[in-house]
């Protein structure tokens, strides 16, 4: 993977004539921002306690959660961790926060008002036993760490827990053979289908999940032996899943990321984006995959913080490098990573009457606007 703060960063190219217009959410550098179509900012949201895995809410507001607590990043190979998840309003005031050491990558806000989380907990040793796969370090706690989803009211009060390891079969749900046996799959997207069930994509295990929310059941399991270590699944309003297939430790062949557009009743592929070469285009981390109204897709390139909006022809209409560095004391030196990445289009009920006039970011956009 090229660092690409070696290379232009900011707007790369623009085709007002393919592109999907609207203004593109991204985190970096502990920061918030909507860019426009040029790659100007044009709004900004900060806090104390940093930002990340930000999403906007159709009130206008942000939910996002704090970075990482220093002791978490000391522990080598457990990523995405926060201590606080919280909602700022469109002026960065806090107007919910919920608190727990363990959340960890994603959420969900319900249409009850109910927020989805996804945290970890330590497998009881009976089960941790039982778990296959995985390489074991010296220095591991003495326990797993397992996948807990919560479902937390707007005072804080969690009304439900799922917990993975009351539903996760030890013989199928078997971790990566070349993955740190640190925590057993390894959460890292959560949503809502169009029928009510979470969908969650475990990346240790290789497998995207919906599950019941009402009995806890998995409705269905897919994925392993067709994408590795992928992130952001989601089902589109076809009935087919959109996810980033990371390709991390794919099985016989070279480490390459694609985006993929699924039909799981059939277990095809149907429409995929890779580069030529593949390897010229591969996230070992984070990554999503966004489709867009006009039927393009806006993929998040996260390692080099490269978003980038292809067509069903893969012709590429609209590209952007984070230019917002920040040193990582886990990673090692500066970098630019996008988590993921999403389009809010011009009408979009979260924008109504809000202030995004990117004059308001001139020093900003002066450092990194177009030129």
């Amino acid at each position: 993977m090229a660092r690409s703060h070696q290379f232009r960063n900011g707007l790369i190219h623009y085709d007002p004539d393919f592109a999907c217009r609207g203004y593109t959410l991204f985190c970096g550098g502990g920061c918030a921002y909507l860019i426009d179509m040029q790659g100007r900012v044009c709004k900004r949201w900060t806090d104390p306690r940093g930002i990340q895995y930000a999403q906007l809410l159709p009130n206008g507001h942000l939910i996002c959660r704090a970075v990482s607590s220093p002791q978490v990043q000391g522990m080598r190979g457990l990523n995405g961790q926060s201590p606080c998840v919280f909602e700022l309003d469109w002026d960065g005031q806090v107007v919910w926060q919920y608190e727990d050491e363990w959340l960890h990558h994603d959420q969900h806000r319900l249409e009850n008002g109910n927020t989805l989380l996804l945290a970890w907990r330590w497998l009881p040793d009976e089960v941790g036993a039982r778990v296959k796969g995985g390489i074991a370090k010296p220095d591991d706690p003495p326990q797993l760490l397992a996948d807990v989803i919560l479902e937390v009211d707007p005072a804080g009060k969690v009304v439900r827990q799922w917990n993975s390891w009351e539903h996760l079969d030890v013989d199928e749900d078997v971790i990566c053979p070349m993955d740190h046996r640190l925590e057993w799959t390894h959460a890292n997207s959560i949503c809502v289908t169009p029928d009510g069930d979470w969908l969650v994509s475990f990346r240790r295990t290789h497998t995207v999940a919906a599950i019941d929310p009402q009995t806890g059941a998995f409705r269905w399991k897919w994925g392993r032996g067709a994408v590795y270590h992928q992130h952001d699944a989601k089902v589109l309003p076809n009935g087919h899943l959109l996810l980033f297939d990371n390709g991390v430790h794919r099985f016989g062949d070279s480490d390459f990321s694609r985006a993929v557009e699924v039909d799981r009743e059939k277990g095809e592929i149907v429409w995929s984006y890779q580069d030529d070469p593949p390897f010229h285009f591969y996230s070992v981390m984070a990554g999503s995959a966004d489709r867009l109204p006009n039927g393009n897709t806006l993929i998040c390139h996260a390692s080099v913080g490269r978003l980038f909006e292809v067509t069903r022809g893969h012709e590429i209409v609209w590209e952007y490098v984070n230019p917002f560095y920040i040193q990582n004391p886990r990673l090692g030196g500066s970098i630019n990573i996008v988590f993921k990445a999403h389009r809010h289009l011009l009408d979009d009920p979260a924008l109504h009457d809000k202030d995004l006039d990117p004059a308001r970011y001139g020093n900003l956009n002066r450092l990194y606007g177009p030129d």
